[in-house]
């Protein structure tokens, strides 16, 4: 364990998922904070699963249950309590806003408080995608993935 520390999780060739060419730069208000939230959802969804998938080999209920427990709102809550002081102000800025979205919706199981500040996470991976950033979003990709990892050591 204490050697793969050393290196990322995430096998970049084969877990990113395709990006969007970028023409010119990609202006976070010209998408709604749900939007973004929305898009963020699916690109941490599928991260997490290729990286389960290629790297993990079990049942796919047990793969279910893994990425299920990754994604919900109460880690990502979690999550942006640890990486929140790592922010850019741009990346700030972006969280800020899918966080004090008016969603019109609540996770089965998290608090309001949670809930919201994992839109605001979903937000930033959203953007972050759409943005073309890879660096980012493997970065914050695998850290979710080796907190959880780390939470629970059996996998």
């Amino acid at each position: 364990m204490e050697e793969s520390l050393n290196k990322s999780i995430i096998d970049k060739s084969e877990v990113m998922p395709i990006l969007p060419e970028v023409k010119e730069e990609v202006n976070a208000y010209q998408y709604s904070p749900l939007s973004l939230a929305y898009l963020g959802d699916s690109v941490l969804d599928l991260m997490v699963k290729a990286y389960f998938v290629g790297n993990v080999n079990k049942q796919t209920y047990k793969y279910h249950k893994d990425v299920t427990r990754i994604v919900n709102a109460v880690n990502q809550s979690e999550f942006v309590d640890i990486i929140i002081d790592e922010l850019s102000e741009e990346e700030m800025d972006i969280y800020k806003r899918g966080r004090n979205a008016n969603a019109h919706s609540k996770a089965k199981n998290a608090t309001r408080s949670e809930y919201r500040k994992a839109t605001g996470l979903e937000a930033l991976l959203g953007y972050l995608y759409l943005k073309g950033n890879k660096d980012r979003l493997e970065y914050f990709t695998d850290k979710i993935i080796r907190l959880y990892l780390d939470k629970n050591e059996n996998i």
